[in-house]
């Protein structure tokens, strides 16, 4: 493990749960002088208190280790919030509605922050029907190409999952689409607006 719980973290949340030393100590079992000495960085929880350090500020393990708390709010209804986290080790893709704390391969994932679509990853929407036919003019080789598109409106998410040497292109029900999202494998996450007039937008904007 190449993280652990630190005393910061540990006087942090106590202070944020509005418990003293002596309240989390009877808590998890030990001494006041026990948790004090942890909060000053004197010595480290067994390992085996984790799980107990983290019910009583009731949060995740990996938050405690990270020594970062989520507190998502009326994020519920909107998608448009998504996060998109992607692990470089296997390209595994965990979509969230808010900020989480993900771990994929022992590591911890940061959320992707999305640049607006370029003139290298150009992105075309053209409306066939009751759908929309994506297509990025990227490479997808081996070693470079766009792992997923995603369209994504107020209330939901469609993702298409894409390979190298597949075409970069999807189809995604109309459905009050808003936002395209994609990902380079090299180059991270790019999204552009969808208009909802013309039969055709190019994502340079």
């Amino acid at each position: 493990m190449d993280r652990y719980v630190t005393g910061t973290t540990i006087k942090t949340l106590r202070e944020d749960s509005g418990m003293t030393q002596l309240q989390l100590a009877e808590k998890l079992g030990v001494s006041d002088k026990t948790v004090s000495k942890w909060e000053t960085g004197k010595g480290y929880p067994d390992i085996t208190l984790l799980e107990p350090i983290a019910e009583a500020f009731q949060v995740s393990v990996t938050e405690l280790i990270s020594g970062n708390t989520i507190k998502n709010s009326n994020i519920s209804s909107n998608m448009l919030r998504s996060k998109f986290y992607v692990c470089p080790v296997c390209g595994n893709v965990i979509h969230s509605m808010g900020e989480a704390i993900i771990q994929c391969h022992g590591i911890v994932l940061n959320a992707e922050d999305a640049e607006p679509a370029d003139e290298i990853h150009m992105v075309n929407i053209e409306r066939v029907e009751d759908e929309y036919y994506v297509t990025i003019d990227h490479p997808m080789t081996k070693d470079h190409y766009i792992s997923f598109i995603s369209a994504v409106s107020s209330d939901r998410i469609q993702m298409v999952k894409l390979y190298p040497e597949w075409n970069a292109e999807a189809r995604f029900k109309i459905s009050l689409v808003k936002k395209i999202f994609f990902y380079c494998n090299r180059d991270g996450l790019f999204s552009t607006d969808v208009r909802r007039d013309p039969q055709i937008s190019r994502g340079n904007r």
